[in-house]
C-alpha cells in the first residue's frame, strides 16, 4: 500500500483567470467612468447630463469589455485547441517520437536519462495527451482558456467598478461633483489595486500606488480637456 499522501492544496496561480479578469473590469469601470463623469462635468454640463453620460459609459463599457475579453481569450482557446489537435495527430503517427520527446524535457528538468523515459512510458500509458500538453505546450486545467468565464467576468467586475463614481454623483453637491467623484474615485482604486494584491499574492503598496497613480493620471487629463471644450464651447 503506498504511503503517500494526498492533501489538496489551494494555490495563487489557481485564480490567474478570474483574478485578472475581475481586476481588470473593476478597475477600467472606475477609471472610464470616473473619467467620463469629470470629464462631462468639467465642460459645466447639469447634472443631468453627467449622470446620463455615466450610465452610458458604465453599459457601453460593460459591452466593450465583454465582448473584448471574450474575443481575445477566445482567441488564445482556438490556438491551445489546434496545438492540442496536432499533438493528437502527432501520438497517433509517431508515439516512440514524442517517449523521447517527453522523455527528453524531463531530462533537460534535471531527470537521469533511464529514469526519464520510465516516467514518460508511465505518464502516456495512464494519459498521452494530458502528459504532452502539460509538459510540453504548457496547457493544463488552471491555465486553459475559459472565454465565457472570462467575458463575464469582466463585464460583471466593470459595472460594479463604474457604478461607485456613479454614486458619487447622485450623493455629490452639484458645486462639488468633480473634486468628490475624483477622490473617491481615488480611494475606491486604491482599495481594488490592495484587494487584487491580497488576492494575487503581490506586493500591497507597490500594486496600490501603480493603480492609483494611472487613475488619477486618467481623471487629470480628462478634467483637463473637458474644462478646455467647455470653455471653447
Amino acid at each position: 500500500m503506498s504511503r503517500l499522501r494526498s492533501h489538496k492544496e489551494t494555490h495563487l496561480v489557481d485564480r490567474i483567470g478570474w483574478l485578472r479578469a475581475a481586476v481588470l473590469g473593476a478597475n477600467d469601470g472606475i477609471i472610464s467612468t470616473a473619467s467620463l463623469i469629470v470629464g462631462v462635468a468639467a465642460a459645466a454640463a447639469n447634472r443631468n447630463d453627467v449622470m446620463i453620460a455615466g450610465i452610458a459609459g458604465l453599459v457601453a463599457g460593460a459591452m466593450s469589455m465583454a465582448a473584448g475579453e471574450y474575443v481575445s481569450v477566445s482567441s488564445q482557446s482556438d490556438t491551445e485547441k489546434a496545438d492540442i489537435a496536432r499533438e493528437q495527430g502527432e501520438l497517433r503517427s509517431n508515439p516512440d517520437g514524442e517517449l523521447e520527446e517527453l522523455a527528453e524535457i524531463y531530462v533537460q528538468r534535471g531527470v537521469e536519462v533511464g529514469l526519464a523515459r520510465q516516467v514518460a512510458a508511465q505518464l502516456m500509458k495512464k494519459d498521452a495527451l494530458g502528459a504532452h500538453a502539460r509538459d510540453e505546450l504548457g496547457i493544463s486545467e488552471m491555465t486553459t482558456a475559459r472565454p465565457v468565464q472570462a467575458a463575464l467576468t469582466s463585464a460583471a467586475t466593470f459595472s460594479v467598478g463604474a457604478a461607485m463614481p456613479l454614486l458619487m454623483v447622485v450623493v455629490s453637491p452639484a458645486n462639488l461633483l468633480v473634486p468628490v467623484t475624483s477622490a473617491a474615485s481615488l480611494a475606491f482604486l486604491a482599495f481594488l489595486g490592495a484587494v487584487g494584491a491580497k488576492a494575487g499574492g503581490a506586493n500591497l503598496l507597490r500594486a496600490t500606488v501603480r493603480v492609483t497613480f494611472w487613475g488619477a493620471l486618467a481623471l487629470a487629463i480628462t478634467a483637463g480637456i473637458g474644462k478646455l471644450f467647455g470653455t471653447i464651447i
